[in-house]
C-alpha cells in the first residue's frame, strides 16, 4: 500500500494537525505552564497569610502572569532565533492580542476587589522588559545585564503577590515575609532557567549570571540565597509573620535544593525524554506534590 495516501499519514498531514502544531499555537501555549504554576504560587501564599479570598482571584493572577510572558514570547528578540527556534515564523499578533485580552480580563477581575497595582505592575514591567522605552537617545531594556532582569522577575512576581495578599491582610509583616520568599524564589528560579540559554545569550552577548560567572559559582550563589530564604522563612514561622505551614515549606526547600544541584547548562540537550523535561517538572511539580503530601499530613495527625 502506498504510504503517503495511508490513513495514518493523512492523518498526521491533516490541515487540523498542522494547525495545532503551528509555531502560533505554540507561541499561545508556551506560557500555559508558567501561568499554571502562578496560580500555584499565589495559592501558597494565601496559604502561608492565613487569608480567605475569592477564588477569581487566583485564576485571574494566572491570566495577568500568562499576559506578560506571552508577551515577552510574541516580541521576540535576538537570543529567541536561538533559544526559542520552535516558535520562528509564528504570528506575532495574534499572541499579542490573545496578550492583551488575558491581561484585560484577569486585571478587570481583580478590580472588583479594588486591586489594581497588582495587574498592571507586571504588564508594564513587562513591556518595558521586552520592548523596551526609548528616551531619545537612550533605550531603557531590562533584559540582560548580569543578573539584573532576574532581580526585575523576583520584585515583579513577589511584589505582585504581596500587592494582592496586603489587600486581605493588614500586617505588614505578613506580606513582607510573602513578598521576600516569592521574590527570591522568583530570582532563583528565573537564574536558573537562563542555564538553557546560555548558547543564545553568549552569541547576542546578553551578560545573565551564568554568562558571567559560570555555571559552578552561579550554583553556589543560589544554594545561598536558597539557604539564607529557607532559613528566613523558619523564623517568620515560628514569630507568627506567617502561618507555620512546615510541610510546604520543606517540600519546596528539597524541589529548589535539588533543581539547584542538579540543573545543568547541557540539561536539555540530552536525549532522554524524562531528562530533558526535568525544568518543566521542577516547576510544575513543587507546589502540587507540596499541597498533597500536606493534605496527607494532615489526615494522619
Amino acid at each position: 500500500m502506498d504510504t503517503l495516501s495511508s490513513p495514518t499519514t493523512r492523518l498526521f498531514n491533516s490541515p487540523t494537525l498542522r494547525l495545532l502544531d503551528s509555531p502560533t499555537l505554540r507561541l499561545l501555549n508556551t506560557s500555559t505552564i508558567v501561568a499554571s504554576a502562578g496560580c500555584f504560587r499565589l495559592y501558597v501564599a494565601i496559604l502561608l497569610a492565613a487569608i480567605i479570598p475569592t477564588p477569581l482571584i487566583i485564576i485571574a493572577y494566572g491570566l495577568i502572569v500568562y499576559s506578560t510572558y506571552t508577551l515577552d514570547r510574541a516580541f521576540g528578540c535576538e537570543e529567541d532565533t536561538v533559544n526559542r527556534s520552535e516558535l520562528s515564523g509564528a504570528n506575532k499578533y495574534i499572541g499579542i492580542s490573545v496578550s492583551m485580552f488575558a491581561f484585560l480580563t484577569g486585571a478587570l477581575i481583580l478590580a472588583t476587589d479594588q486591586i489594581y497595582l497588582a495587574s498592571i505592575l507586571p504588564f508594564i514591567i513587562g513591556y518595558i522588559y521586552s520592548k523596551g522605552l526609548s528616551f531619545g537617545g537612550y533605550k531603557l531594556k531590562l533584559k540582560g545585564s548580569m543578573g539584573s532582569k532576574n532581580v526585575v522577575i523576583g520584585l515583579t512576581w513577589g511584589g505582585s503577590i504581596a500587592l494582592i495578599i496586603s489587600r486581605f491582610t493588614p500586617n505588614i509583616l505578613t506580606v513582607a515575609a510573602v513578598f521576600f520568599f516569592f521574590g527570591i524564589k522568583m530570582f532563583i528560579n528565573s537564574t536558573l532557567f537562563d542555564f538553557k540559554d546560555v548558547k543564545g545569550d553568549l552569541a547576542s552577548g546578553i551578560r545573565t549570571l551564568p554568562v558571567c560567572l559560570g555555571e559552578t559559582r552561579t550554583k553556589c550563589l543560589l544554594f545561598g540565597l536558597c539557604i539564607s530564604l529557607y532559613s528566613g522563612m523558619i523564623l517568620s514561622m515560628l514569630y507568627g509573620f506567617i502561618h507555620p505551614e512546615w510541610t510546604l515549606l520543606a517540600v519546596s526547600f528539597l524541589f529548589t535544593a535539588s533543581f539547584i544541584i542538579f540543573y545543568s547548562v547541557g540539561f536539555e540537550e540530552r536525549t532522554s525524554g524524562i531528562i530533558k523535561k526535568f525544568r518543566q517538572w521542577m516547576v510544575i511539580g513543587e507546589w502540587p506534590v507540596a499541597l498533597l503530601l500536606q493534605g496527607a499530613v494532615n489526615l494522619i495527625i
